[in-house]
């Protein structure tokens, strides 16, 4: 259990049970795939962030259990549906549902959780937060469609690149911590920035990952991202500031959606400066985050809401 996990040890056991509870259905197949990727290992870093945020800004209620859980359910849809369309083996060291089960089922069951979810939020009763969870599950659609648009593109620019990473990661992040700050009557801007600069360093960390991580270490194949035909920062950097042999190699190799040649590929990333100027771009990122935290109470909620930006530039995983 990590230190923001201690933290909130009562209320983040409240949304595990929660979880469980509501992923019950008439349906085997359901509660089966349902508690496999659910069960499989993750952080709950997004039910973190909306018990962290609500309790910053002095929120005393029981929503924010529920909320969190709600948002983790948005999350595992998105992992269900994305495991299919990039056709992954592998997540967080264990075989995808989809491998397992099939794609059919992964991609209904993925739909059960997002209707759940949105049951919940009815339950809820609170418009303004219905809307914006709303809003926040079709900006995340929108851009896993851009992904899907720009496999295979050796020409995807580092503000395209910024753009889909923030619609398919930073906006629930963005979400999760506006929520928060929502349900406490607290200042949603300040939150939601935070949401959104820590969701992005995430991600961009993710992809570093990807070019420096192990799949026993990080929970998923090394070089996925090059097999899937996907330009991220490190790439994007590589491609742009190497020579022009390397230039054609890495869109050549983007083009054809293969890892055959990830130790050359990897090669020309570390030699341009890639993984740290991408690196660079996520302290950043985390910087952010943290200064967006500055009006708060101080208080240990707060301070874990800080912690959480650092870990998300440190973690191995």
């Amino acid at each position: 259990m990590l230190p923001f996990h201690r933290s909130i040890k009562q209320e983040f056991s409240a949304v595990n049970q929660l979880i469980i509870d509501q992923l019950q259905s008439d349906v085997g197949l359901v509660e089966n795939i349902g508690q496999y990727i659910v069960n499989s290992g993750g952080k709950r870093l997004r039910p973190v962030v909306v018990l962290l945020s609500a309790l910053a800004n002095g929120y005393s209620g029981q929503q924010h259990i529920k909320m969190a859980a709600i948002i983790e359910f948005i999350h595992t849809a998105t992992l269900l549906h994305d495991d299919v369309v990039d056709v992954s083996a592998l997540r967080r060291g264990r075989e995808t549902a989809n491998s397992h089960w099939g794609n059919a089922p992964s991609v209904l069951v993925g739909d059960f959780l997002y209707s759940r979810a949105f049951q919940m939020l009815v339950d809820i009763a609170d418009l303004p937060i219905m809307g914006l969870m709303a809003d926040a599950t079709n900006i995340i659609s929108e851009g896993e469609v851009q992904q899907m648009a720009n496999a295979g593109n050796a020409e995807v620019s580092e503000e395209m690149y910024l753009q889909v990473i923030y619609r398919k990661t930073a906006t629930l992040f963005e979400a999760a911590a506006q929520v928060g700050a929502c349900l406490a009557g607290a200042d949603q801007a300040s939150m939601a920035a935070y949401g959104r600069h820590l969701g992005m360093a995430f991600q961009i960390v993710d992809d570093v990952l990807d070019y420096q991580g192990d799949a026993q270490t990080t929970g998923k194949n090394v070089g996925d991202d090059l097999a899937e035909g996907k330009m991220t920062m490190p790439l994007i950097f590589a491609r742009d500031n190497g020579d022009s042999a390397g230039r054609r190699f890495i869109c050549d190799t983007i083009s054809n959606k293969t890892a055959e040649n990830f130790a050359e590929i990897l090669a020309l990333v570390q030699a341009s400066g890639g993984i740290d100027y991408s690196m660079q771009c996520a302290r950043q990122e985390a910087l952010l985050a943290k200064q967006a935290l500055e009006n708060l109470p101080a208080s240990n909620f707060k301070t874990q809401l800080s912690d959480l930006a650092d870990f998300s530039v440190s973690r191995l995983n």
